[in-house]
């Protein structure tokens, strides 16, 4: 699988360093979850493992997710051995589901010891679907950056943000801006029409200007290049 988001930093597994956090930030509805999981499947294909967090979708509804862009994937990259490779990912995803109100670090480090304790799961990307910013979340980045650094994991948060808060002036809004020092890179999915561009609004190393991002709206995989070339 040869994953655009290499442009931005290297091979897309190794955005992040150990400890690290990114960020994938779009309104509701544009396309945050399916680029996680496009994520989660190029570290799911170096047989790394992905422990996905979701917060307000179900396991069945997750799964799903990551069927439709894996059987989007197999077909952009014409794989014949389909079967055989998701059969080899399958082992190295656990999906985990909270209440967004019964989500706290704590629970989180809690339910991770007794996963890596009884030696049924070793995440090392963690994906984190569904909390949200609009609330003061530093406290809990915190929290978190420590439990990262602790067990060298590679962290990904999806970001809501609303249509209100951002402007041509003002293109990243306030509730990422606040906690941006604690990320390492962050993607903005913008709608261009009927387009969806990534735009890569931090990253670990320099910025390649020349370089274009946008989320295939009926594949729903990234792409390099301008929509439609």
């Amino acid at each position: 699988m040869k994953n655009p988001l290499r442009l931005i930093g290297g091979e897309a597994g190794h955005i992040l360093p150990k400890g690290g956090f990114g960020a994938v930030l779009a309104r509701a509805g544009v396309g945050k979850t399916a680029v996680l999981v496009q994520i989660a499947l190029d570290s799911l294909l170096r047989e790394t493992n992905v422990l996905h967090i979701s917060l307000d979708q179900p396991v069945s509804k997750v799964c799903l997710w990551y069927e439709e862009v894996f059987n989007h994937v197999g077909k952009h990259y014409q794989l014949n051995n389909t079967v055989d490779l998701w059969d080899a990912i399958l082992p190295h995803r656990f999906i985990m589901t909270f209440n967004t109100e019964g989500f706290s670090i704590p629970r989180l480090e809690e339910r991770i010891t007794d996963l890596t304790e009884q030696g049924i799961f070793y995440p090392q990307v963690v994906l984190v679907d569904g909390l949200s910013f609009d609330q003061e979340v530093r406290e809990l980045l915190n929290e978190m950056k420590l439990v990262a650094r602790e067990n060298e994991l590679k962290v990904w948060f999806a970001v809501r943000i609303h249509r209100e808060d951002i402007s041509e002036e003002k293109p990243v809004p306030d509730n990422f801006t606040n906690v941006a020092d604690l990320f390492d890179a962050a993607l903005q999915l913008s709608p261009q029409g009927p387009q969806v561009m990534v735009n890569p609004i931090k990253t670990p190393g320099e910025l390649d200007e020349s370089i274009s991002l946008y989320l295939d709206p009926a594949s729903l995989l990234i792409k390099d290049g301008q929509p439609g070339e």
